[in-house]
């Protein structure tokens, strides 16, 4: 799963929330930024081992092309996923008829293809051979070049599958990466293009160099990962005690983006792999790109607080809450409902919710986030007494979120976190300041309310659920739309240009 500014990329938006959503035209401006990271510190070793790996990345981005191209040169969900003109109700009444063919049609790591009239699925070792075999390639010779012994088994594990499509031993691998300052991430992972059925995975990849002061300054916060759980406002049959407790944490500078990574808003952590039998075994690594949010806390969320919140609540946005709530998204990704039993059958819950899957999920992180870093209050290891900038700099950015509109699928997990809190008196607007307020005590308490209700309809596996909860709640009014009119001057995101070797 990814963050953006501070939150996640919201995609997988329903039909049925799209044909009843009003429309607010999304922002265009992005501002360009040269990321500068200090490489200095690298040997000669990990020089060639980033440069190679920087080639791969370039790889996963000519892959991601492919699965992002639009059905027969227009819009549709299914992307280079699937057929041109096959619609999703045609897609679950073949799969119905064709229950042998489900497993293979549904996995995260194939395309589906006609063959007459039939569909058949075409494993991604397959479908991009010539992108894969490259990419393989470059990090076996990465592999042979690095001295790091955990490095050179994931690089070679990941290069075996890009050519025999299973990832998890790889995955297994990469949770176990330490000794280096190279962080790479590389692969198939988000299924946000896939806004059909929201099952298959893009290709993307973070190169990145970890900061080892900043790292062991968060890590800390891993370990409370079964108290966070425990603390779910939830029953404990919605509590989900089984997934593995490594999580490690990083902090790191991106120094190359791939693939699904360089498209839309730029991610400004990571939490990965998504992979729910590694995510049981081992946890799932959090990884905050402190240059990225350190771009987009100045150049964007910063200004947006002045016109969002009055003047005394603004003065409380900071980074170091944008820094904390990020990372708390991440962690919030590893608590709550993964492996679910619905009608007795043993499932997921993003088999269940399908398109809406996602973007429940990152709301979901959005507002767990918040209440996680209000428990570490409790437990004083974040001071109570910012409490205010914790609401303060959590408002600012579902603003600017929202700013996509709440029929645009970035902004339609905003638009329910906005909608859901007004509704719970967490903030009122000031028609004579043309800003919001922010009211504590209510924003506490509907952030509690927010999580139990998310939650519990992911447990439940209850996709028409969920679909009437978004439909409920995800509308910006008036007065949202009337702010965010007046934010027109400040970019809408980065787009950072990064060196093509270091």
């Amino acid at each position: 799963m990814r963050a953006l500014l501070p939150f996640a990329l919201i995609l997988g938006v329903s039909a049925a929330a799209l044909s009843t959503a009003p429309a607010l035209a999304a922002p265009e401006s992005y501002a360009t930024i040269h990321m500068k990271t200090d490489t200095a510190f690298l040997s000669p070793e990990e020089r060639k081992v980033v440069n190679l790996l920087i080639q791969a990345a370039d790889q996963m981005t000519a892959i991601y092309d492919k699965q992002a191209v639009a059905q027969g040169g227009a819009d549709g969900p299914g992307h280079g996923f699937y057929p041109p003109g096959l619609t999703k109700d045609a897609f679950e009444a073949y799969l119905a008829a064709h229950p042998d063919q489900k497993a293979a049609l549904m996995d995260a790591y194939t395309v589906v293809r006609r063959d007459g009239d039939k569909l058949v699925a075409v494993p991604y070792s397959v479908a991009y051979k010539p992108e894969l075999t490259k990419a393989a390639a470059l990090l076996d010779e990465a592999a042979k070049v690095t001295t790091n012994a955990s490095l050179k088994r994931f690089l070679t594990l990941r290069a075996q599958s890009f050519r025999s499509n299973d990832y998890f031993q790889s995955e297994m691998a990469w949770m176990d990466l330490e000794g280096t300052p190279i962080e790479v991430a590389i692969g198939p992972y988000e299924t946000y293009t896939d806004e059909m059925i929201g099952q298959k995975a893009a290709f993307e990849a973070f190169v990145t160099l970890k900061n080892p002061t900043e790292s062991q300054a968060l890590d800390k916060y891993k370990g409370y990962l079964r108290d966070m759980e425990a603390n779910l406002p939830v029953a404990d049959t919605y509590k989900n005690f089984k997934r593995g407790g490594a999580s490690p944490i990083a902090v790191a500078e991106q120094i190359r983006g791939g693939g699904d990574n360089l498209h839309g808003p730029q991610t400004v952590a990571f939490n990965l792999p998504n992979d729910e039998r590694v995510r049981e075994a081992k946890g799932a690594k959090k990884v905050i790109l402190s240059n990225v949010l350190a771009a987009k806390y100045e150049g964007i969320l910063s200004p947006i607080a002045s016109r969002v919140l009055v003047a005394d609540q603004a003065a409380l946005v900071s980074q170091k809450y944008m820094t904390l709530e990020t990372l708390f998204h991440e962690l919030s990704h590893s608590l709550g409902p993964g492996s679910i039993v619905v009608g007795g059958r043993a499932t997921t819950v993003s088999a269940e919710l399908k398109d809406i899957g996602g973007t429940a999920e990152e709301a979901k992180a959005d507002v767990m986030g918040a209440w996680n870093i209000l428990f570490m209050m409790q437990k004083n290891e974040i001071p109570a007494a910012e409490r205010s900038q914790l609401f303060a700099t959590y408002t600012a950015g579902i603003f600017r979120a929202a700013r996509w509109g709440d029929e645009e699928a970035h902004g339609r997990g905003a638009a329910l976190q906005y909608g859901y809190l007004k509704a719970k008196g967490a903030f009122v607007y000031d028609p004579a300041a043309k800003r919001y307020r922010i009211d504590d005590a209510r924003m506490a308490a509907g952030i509690r309310d927010l999580v139990a209700d998310i939650v519990k309809l992911q447990g439940d596996g209850d996709y028409a659920g969920m679909v009437a909860f978004f439909d409920r709640y995800a509308h910006l009014d008036d007065d949202a739309r009337g702010v965010i009119a007046t934010l027109k001057d400040i970019p809408v995101d980065i787009s950072p240009v990064y060196p093509d070797k270091v």
